[in-house]
């Protein structure tokens, strides 16, 4: 192992098909207004972890939640899990204030997400 850690799964998206309809459910299960909110996310910082609404998928073309595991090197890790034998699905993108995101399937087809904060 390259010594390249995860700070665990601090992240988690979800594709709906109703931004609108999905929010109240989403608000009355955490319990906490949206963090950010617009038209393209809807965001929930609740007990250290941040839930995510992603219209339609969103550029990820997301059909199921994917969890993303923070790490501090993101190229380092994507190296380390191709290597592997995962697949890259998403190469690493700046999706604003400094902040990367991945994604890579493994052997069976799962995606699997990786953020890296500045």
């Amino acid at each position: 192992m390259s010594g390249s850690s995860t700070q665990g799964i601090k992240t988690v998206l979800h594709p709906v098909s109703d931004l609108a309809a999905a929010k109240p459910v989403y608000t009355a299960l955490l319990g906490v207004p949206p963090s950010a909110d617009a038209p393209y996310y809807v965001g929930y910082d609740a007990e250290g972890q941040h839930i995510g609404l992603v219209p339609t998928g969103g550029p990820q073309d997301m059909t199921s939640p994917v969890a993303y595991w923070h790490v501090p090197d993101i190229e380092a890790k994507l190296a380390e899990v191709t290597a592997a034998g995962a697949k890259v699905k998403e190469s690493p993108r700046d999706v604003g204030g400094g902040r990367l995101v991945a994604s890579f399937t493994d052997p069976d087809g799962n995606v699997l997400g990786l953020i890296q904060d500045k």
